[in-house]
Order: C-alpha cells, then sequence, then structure tokens
C-alpha cells in the first residue's frame, strides 16, 4: 500500500464527517427512539460549546466543528499512515 495524499483523503473525511453529522441531526428530529433516548441524542449535541438543539446558527456551528475536527483528524491519519511505511 502506498503513501495517502493529503489532498484526496481529507476532503474524503471532511465529506464524510459532514454527511454523518447531517445524517444525526436529521435523526434526533425522527421519533426513531424513547423519549429518553432522544433526550440522550439531544444532550449529546449540546455538549459542543455553544450548541442549543434546534437553533440553526448552532447547527451551523455544529457542522464548523465537524469541519475542523474532520479536517485535524485526516491529516493525522495520512501522516501516521505515511510515516508508518517502511520503505524496503
Amino acid at each position: 500500500m502506498g503513501k495517502l495524499a493529503y489532498k484526496i483523503y481529507v476532503p474524503l473525511c471532511v465529506l464524510g464527517g459532514e454527511v454523518l453529522y447531517i445524517l444525526c441531526i436529521i435523526g434526533g428530529y425522527l421519533p426513531l427512539r424513547t423519549a429518553r433516548g432522544t433526550d440522550l441524542h439531544h444532550a449529546f449535541f449540546e455538549t459542543l460549546p455553544g450548541f442549543i438543539w434546534g437553533d440553526t446558527a448552532s447547527i451551523a456551528l455544529g457542522a464548523v466543528y465537524v469541519f475542523t475536527f474532520s479536517v485535524i483528524f485526516g491529516m493525522y491519519i495520512v501522516w501516521m499512515h505515511n510515516v508508518s511505511i517502511r520503505n524496503n
């Protein structure tokens, strides 16, 4: 397996993170769980600084958080992978 490219892998991490974030936000409005489960789902999101469930600005702020963390994690994964490759 060869080296990973930052320009390819990091945007894919961001795309995956944002899609998952949107699905989780949508899932918070669907009646798929008990009231206690829904409260826990909302409380999980409210651990993000400045996040208030149902507020449009908070949802956008959460997307910024996900973008930032996805870039950091994507860069870290690429770095760790590329550093760990042995040259024979």
